[in-house]
Formats: structure tokens, C-alpha cells, sequence
């Protein structure tokens, strides 16, 4: 769009436009939030109260307006790159429709007003909200600008995943969360990302000119479609080594979840061969009805398992040999009868020494 055009775009238009760069349909990625307000309600239920809903809601719009603030900057920072993409082309700001200055002003204001609400709340989850703007500036801006670097991109665009369940955390108490957690909250969101940027990069290597991909998003220029997958099964492996640790130490009846999460897993994974696919757009996914009942059934199981305590699951699971590799005079391995009684009418069991 020339100069000329862009200063007889309408009021009403420009307004519009404005709207847009905000993203507020990428609001339901705040459903991220959630597992922060869930866990620690399941050891403290008695927190669950008028006020805490009253907090919620505000939680709710702090957490909007400052990522919405970072999609703003996105858009602008973005726009010549998003020319060079078939379908980004269209976005308001790489079409030319948004006050380049009044976007500024739109991103500062969103920032300011909802880090000013967190300190409503908590200064923790102020502190989190201003650090979760930050990572945005961090990706969005050169020199650093991280979203062009290979797998940084990812990582650094995925932190904001355990950002946002420390978010929810620090709303409904001040006690610190299991890193094993966050760890497991951070590495889910780099599998869902690479796969996110496997499927785009597939997509633009279809149209046969392998320079675009690297045109639009410099990390393109250094990964490939194998190199992507690699990644995602590292991500995959470590989101499950910490997961699995989280639910030893703390709650073991989560285990029964785990098929609900790897088949919604597996379930993303397929969808991201797809041609033009919704894992490319995440706020687009509720159009896929497999992975939307997958994901809602495993939210439901693991919602409920953290509130239910199961007393045979953990002797199930209980160590059978020593646990460290100094046994002390003390201790004692678990008898096989305790843990397999069916067996130990078997198999004669050798006296204590």
C-alpha cells in the first residue's frame, strides 16, 4: 500500500485494524493458565472462595492485555516478513492499515494497564506478568530478537508456558511451584511449537521456492523438516521425564492420565503432516473434533486424579530396593509380600540379616 492510500484508510477501518493486531482470539491460549490454578487449589481446597474468583477474573485480564501486548509488537516488527508469507500477507499491519505510532502507544498502554492490575493481585504474579512482556521484547526485537534463531526461537517462545501456569500459580497462593512442573510445562510447549514450525516449513517448501521459507522466518534458513522432528522427540522424551517426576513426587494417581496425554500427543503429531493445518494457527485447532475430545478428556482425568488419593496405587509404587547407592544400617527394603503378596506365597523369603 502506498503512502498516499494508507492516509485515506477510513477512522472506522484503522480502529478495526488496531483491534486486530491485539489478537484476541489467541486469547484461549490462556487456557495455559488453568493447570497454575488447579494444582494448588488441589492441595489447598479451602482457597477456592468468593474473593478467589474475583481474582481470577482480574488474573484473567491482566494476563489478556500484556499478551495481547506482544502480539501488537509482533504485527508491527513482523509486517515486512508477513508480506513474503501466501496467507500472513493479509494481516492489517503487513497490508499497511495500522498507525505504525499509535501501535507503540497500543502496546506500552496494554503493558502498563495490565502489569498495574497484577499488582492488585500479587507482586509475584505483577513480576510474572512484566516478565512474560519481556520474553516477548526478547523474541520480537533486534538485536536479540530470538523468534530468528533456531531452536532459541522455540525455547524462548515456549517459556511463556510456565510462565503463564506461574501466573496462574501466584494468583491463588504464594507458595513456590514444583520446578519438575514447570520444566515438564515448558517442554510440552516446545513439542507443540516445533511442530507448529515443522508444519509451516513443510507447507512453504511446497511451493517449490525453497528461498521464501528463509525469506519469511530467518530460523527457516537453518532448519529443516528432519531437523524439526529431531527436536520434537527430544522435547517430547524431556516434557515426560519431568512430568513423570512431578507425578512420583507429588501425585502418583496422575500416572492413570498418562495414555490421555500421549494419545493427544500423538494426535497433534499426525495433524501436523496435514496440508494447511490447524497446528499452524493453534487458535484454529477447535476445528478439529479427534484432538478437541482427546484434550478435553485428559483435562477431565487429570483434573479430577489430582483430587483423588489412592493409597494401594502408591504401595504399588513403592520402592522394592534400596534408594540410595549408601545404604544406611537402618533401612530396609519394602518385602516383596507388602507389594506382591501373590508372589511371595511362591517364592520363600530370605530372613533379614
Amino acid at each position: 500500500m502506498s503512502d498516499s492510500e494508507r492516509t485515506r484508510i477510513p477512522f472506522g477501518e484503522r480502529i478495526r485494524a488496531h483491534i486486530a493486531i491485539a489478537r484476541l482470539d489467541h486469547s484461549i491460549k490462556n487456557l495455559f493458565v488453568l493447570p497454575g490454578v488447579i494444582v494448588p487449589l488441589s492441595i489447598y481446597p479451602a482457597l477456592f472462595d468468593t474473593h478467589l474468583i474475583l481474582t481470577l477474573v482480574l488474573a484473567f485480564i491482566a494476563i489478556t492485555l500484556v499478551a495481547c501486548s506482544n502480539y501488537v509488537i509482533n504485527e508491527v516488527l513482523d509486517a515486512p516478513f508477513d508480506r513474503l508469507h501466501p496467507t500472513k500477507k493479509n494481516r492489517p499491519a503487513a497490508r499497511g492499515v495500522v498507525h505504525i505510532g499509535a501501535a507503540y502507544a497500543q502496546w506500552l498502554l496494554m503493558m502498563v494497564v495490565g502489569v498495574a492490575i497484577g499488582l492488585a493481585i500479587s507482586k509475584m504474579f505483577a513480576l510474572m506478568a512484566l516478565t512474560l512482556w519481556i520474553m516477548g521484547c526478547i523474541y520480537n526485537f533486534p538485536p536479540i530478537r530470538s523468534k530468528d534463531v533456531p531452536y532459541l526461537d522455540v525455547l524462548t517462545e515456549s517459556i511463556n508456558n510456565p510462565l503463564r501456569m506461574l501466573l496462574g500459580w501466584y494468583a491463588v497462593t504464594n507458595d513456590v511451584p514444583p520446578v519438575s512442573l514447570l520444566i515438564a510445562y515448558w517442554m510440552i510447549g516446545c513439542y507443540f511449537m516445533a511442530l507448529k514450525r515443522f508444519s509451516e516449513l513443510s507447507e512453504l517448501h511446497k511451493s517449490g521456492d525453497s528461498a521464501l521459507a528463509g525469506s519469511y522466518r530467518a530460523s527457516f534458513k537453518r532448519y529443516t523438516p528432519e531437523s524439526l522432528l529431531v527436536s520434537v522427540v527430544f522435547y517430547a522424551s524431556t516434557a515426560m521425564l519431568f512430568l513423570g517426576a512431578f507425578i512420583m513426587r507429588y501425585r502418583i494417581e496422575l500416572i492413570l492420565g498418562f495414555p490421555f496425554v500421549a494419545f493427544t500427543m500423538a494426535i497433534y503429531l499426525k495433524l501436523s503432516f496435514k496440508p494447511d493445518s490447524a497446528v499452524q494457527n493453534p487458535e484454529k485447532l477447535y476445528r478439529e473434533p479427534l484432538l478437541m475430545a482427546s484434550f478435553a478428556s485428559t483435562v477431565l482425568v487429570m483434573g479430577l486424579l489430582l483430587f483423588i488419593r489412592m493409597p494401594r496405587l502408591e504401595q504399588f509404587f513403592m520402592p522394592t530396593i534400596p534408594t540410595s547407592t549408601t545404604r544406611s544400617p537402618t533401612s530396609q527394603s519394602i518385602p516383596s509380600s507388602k507389594v506382591f503378596p501373590i508372589l511371595a506365597n511362591l517364592v520363600p523369603q530370605r530372613p533379614a540379616v
